[in-house]
């Protein structure tokens, strides 16, 4: 199966990470040139990547946000929770993992995703069904992020149940008035889990969840939406790991 990714950072970072295989390059006629897309045809130049140019409503049948260029390569590689296992061992690290539980919106998606890579996760586990997955429009939003991360699409009850099993505790992103808590350590082997934008996390991913954070509010609003809530609390935890690996 083959999809199209746009945007010159999307594509940069499809082409940088080289766990897909990149079949063409359409460049829409005219394209303003800069530096992103100087890396780009460099790239392609030097592994005889095909490269086109179009007119740009060629692009924009294919897709929308393409800033003038489309990249055909092949489909999304998703990962295994064993794969997210390993990289942290690999790491000598902790594991960090990311649950999402039923979220829906690819801007949502991509928005974490986006943060995910940012702090450093070891890996993200999606649901089979009733989720959205990493589509190009998914891709486009986490700024190319997807492409160096560890994504898997499990059934989240049974990986809920090995990642216990594997000495991870489990912390749902609540937003209730009165969630279960107590004194939470997030330094230590840890899965937080976001749950679905509108109703939160299912029955059965709640009740396993080893305990709960809420973020506290001082405004008049309900509540922030996923992507926020979730960035939010991923840098709480990445900030409780002294903010280990960051740069600069």
């Amino acid at each position: 199966m083959r999809e199209w990714i746009g945007g010159r950072n999307p594509v940069y970072e499809v082409l940088r990470a080289a766990r897909r295989q990149p079949f063409r390059l359409l460049i829409a006629q005219g394209a303003q040139e800069n530096e992103r897309l100087g890396e780009i045809l460099v790239w392609c130049t030097s592994r005889n990547l095909p490269v086109e140019q179009v007119p740009r409503h060629r692009l924009d049948a294919i897709l929308s946000g393409h800033q003038g260029m489309a990249l055909e390569v092949s489909a999304y590689p998703y990962s295994t929770l064993q794969d997210i296992l390993e990289l942290s061992t690999r790491r000598g690290e902790a594991p960090f993992i990311l649950i999402l539980d039923t979220l829906q919106d690819p801007q949502n998606l991509g928005a974490l995703l986006r943060t995910a890579e940012a702090v450093g996760i070891h890996g993200v586990l999606l649901p089979l069904r009733r989720a959205a997955r990493v589509t190009p429009a998914v891709v486009n939003v986490s700024s190319g992020a997807t492409e160096h991360l560890l994504i898997a699409r499990v059934n989240l009850a049974q990986a809920i149940q090995a990642l216990k099993t594997a000495g991870v505790w489990v912390i749902g992103l609540e937003s209730r008035p009165q969630p279960r808590t107590g004194q939470i350590r997030l330094d230590g082997a840890l899965a937080l889990v976001v749950g679905n934008e509108a109703s939160g996390m299912r029955s059965l991913v709640r009740t396993s969840c080893d305990a709960f954070l809420r973020l506290p509010m001082r405004g008049r609003v309900a509540s922030l939406n996923a992507a926020v809530a979730g960035s939010v609390a991923l840098y709480q935890v990445w900030q409780a790991r002294q903010f280990l690996g960051a740069s600069g």
